[in-house]
């Protein structure tokens, strides 16, 4: 059974760091794609980055370009979302979620919900001072 599990968001104050994880069981992260979204409270679901499965291609949101990065240890089967000089703005339950296609070299990760097949439950993240 395949199954994501987000950790490590918390309260910060603006301008803060927190690293985001996401842990895989039942298949092998690093050959799929991830992808990182967050919901804000009567907002949509925001596609902030993602990783790609063939070789760690990136996409970063505008909103979140030079602050936010994504990593993968495969070793650990885990993602990782590093989000820095937080803003109050970036509150919000973070997710990820993973494709279950193995796409080519040079395939680049898909930004849009609904191309992911697994979703993790989500972490709060809350940016208040």
């Amino acid at each position: 059974q395949v199954q994501l599990v987000e950790s490590g968001g918390g309260l910060v104050q603006p301008g803060g760091s927190l690293r985001l994880s996401c842990a895989a069981s039942g298949f092998t992260l690093g050959r799929y794609a991830i992808g990182w979204f967050r919901q804000a409270p009567g907002k949509g679901r925001e596609g902030v980055s993602c990783i790609s499965g063939p070789d760690n291609s990136t996409y970063y949101a505008d909103s979140v370009k030079g602050r936010f990065t994504v990593s993968r240890d495969n070793a650990k089967n885990t993602v990782y979302l590093q989000i820095s000089n937080l803003k109050p703005e970036d509150t919000a339950v973070y997710y990820c979620a993973a494709d279950n296609l193995v796409m080519p070299a040079g395939s680049k990760c898909p930004t849009v919900y609904y191309e992911y097949d697994y979703w993790g439950q989500g972490t709060q993240v809350t940016v208040s001072s």
